[in-house]
């Protein structure tokens, strides 16, 4: 089975819910990415409830308020959630990465709930507003969200080349491989192989991520058998 990934794990497959990858390899560029694992929520919050008690500005309290949020998104707790991002908002002030993250994470919740109108405007605007600001980790995030967020392959590939373009190099591996699911299950095995094959080759740029090489692996190996039977 093929695995649409978000961030680097693999939380399910949603979607029925040619550009070079860059040579440098992918670094984490995001200060608060290293607090999660996407594999064990308790200690996310633990770890970012941690965080909030560090924070010495308003801005930086909304940025980890909405990682919170997030992390009750993700446990299908949408009323926390959305708490949580109030909570936030009016704290940001005219700050550009709490603001992106609000966006991104409101816009996270309602296509969790299966509201993609609503959210895809959200991912469209936190990407505009992180190319704006330099935040090219939130830009790559917002990209990979928007392209995932629309069933038209064509806008599909629009905004993996958007994301590829704009974003950190970090977010090739994901942007290559969701494409690569589209067009899977559309049909078009050639194309989805030779996405899967680029997807393999930004997350060997990364060695230290073994489990993300080794799912880009089997990647492209299933879709060679599903090209045979075609």
């Amino acid at each position: 089975m093929l695995w649409l990934v978000s961030d680097v794990c693999r939380h399910g497959r949603h979607w029925s819910h040619d550009h070079l990858v860059r040579l440098a390899a992918p670094r984490l560029t995001d200060r608060l990415r290293p607090l999660w694992n996407f594999d064990d929520l308790d200690t996310s919050e633990r770890r970012f409830s941690k965080q909030l008690a560090q924070e010495t500005i308003p801005a930086g309290r909304a940025e980890v308020l909405t990682q919170l949020a997030r992390v009750e998104g993700l446990r299908g707790n949408f009323e926390g959630c959305a708490r949580l991002l109030d909570e936030a908002e009016p704290l940001a002030g005219d700050d550009a990465a709490a603001n992106i993250r609000l966006e991104l994470e409101r816009g996270r919740m309602y296509r969790s709930t299966g509201d993609r109108e609503a959210a895809f405007p959200l991912f469209k605007d936190a990407f505009a507003r992180a190319v704006e600001a330099g935040e090219r980790y939130l830009a790559g995030d917002a990209a990979h969200m928007c392209a995932i967020s629309i069933e038209d392959r064509a806008l599909q590939e629009e905004w993996t080349q958007r994301g590829l373009d704009e974003g950190d190099p970090y977010w090739a591996g994901p942007l290559y491989n969701n494409l690569g699911v589209a067009h899977s299950e559309a049909g078009d095995h050639e194309r989805a192989l030779e996405l899967f094959e680029l997807a393999l080759a930004a997350r060997l740029r990364d060695p230290e991520n073994q489990q993300a090489i080794e799912w880009a692996r089997e990647a492209v190996e299933e879709e060679k058998k599903l090209l045979v039977e075609a």
